[in-house]
């Protein structure tokens, strides 16, 4: 049985991330999205909410499982068994980063593999922080997100609105 971890803050989880989960979850057994719990930063949404809005979203996905974690990725990735980790990718920028990154976590855990997969051409300028930032001058960012993650962003910024 083969495990991966797809790892993430999902601050909030967009179509880019979801295209990301459906199409992992095709080639593995069992794929857990892991909710980052950065404490250096602070995200939008909690981590209890955003596991469930990203529950919601995937809900049709009978072999995805979605856990919250802390700490090095590839902890987390050990911990849960993971043979790999799935990393997504929209640009060549991406890919430098994801690079290094991936090597590092081969130095750390040398039986955790990093499977790259290039995003979706429609969601490639997307990202967490593109939603955010529209949402927060009150655009719509009903091509960004599902219907039921873009109602909770915008009751994030309910009164608040810039602009």
């Amino acid at each position: 049985m083969s495990i991966a971890v797809y790892p993430g803050s999902f601050d909030p989880v967009t179509f880019g991330h979801l295209d990301i989960i459906e199409r992992a979850s095709r080639f593995t057994d069992r794929l857990i999205v892991g909710v980052l719990n950065n404490s250096a930063k602070t995200p939008l949404f909690t981590v209890e909410e955003r596991i469930r809005m990203i529950e919601e979203c995937i809900s049709g996905l009978k072999n995805v499982e979605v856990r919250s974690f802390s700490g090095l990725t590839v902890n987390f990735a050990r911990q849960e068994k993971a043979d790999f980790m799935i990393r997504g990718l929209r640009a060549v920028t991406d890919f430098e980063y994801e690079l290094q990154l991936s090597q590092t976590n081969r130095k750390l855990a040398e039986d955790v593999d990093t499977v790259f997969l290039t995003t979706n051409l429609k969601y490639a300028y997307l990202s967490s922080s593109i939603v955010k930032e529209v949402a927060s001058y009150g655009g719509d960012i009903s091509e960004f997100v599902p219907d039921t993650v873009a109602r909770e962003i915008m009751k994030k910024y309910e009164g608040k609105l810039r602009g």
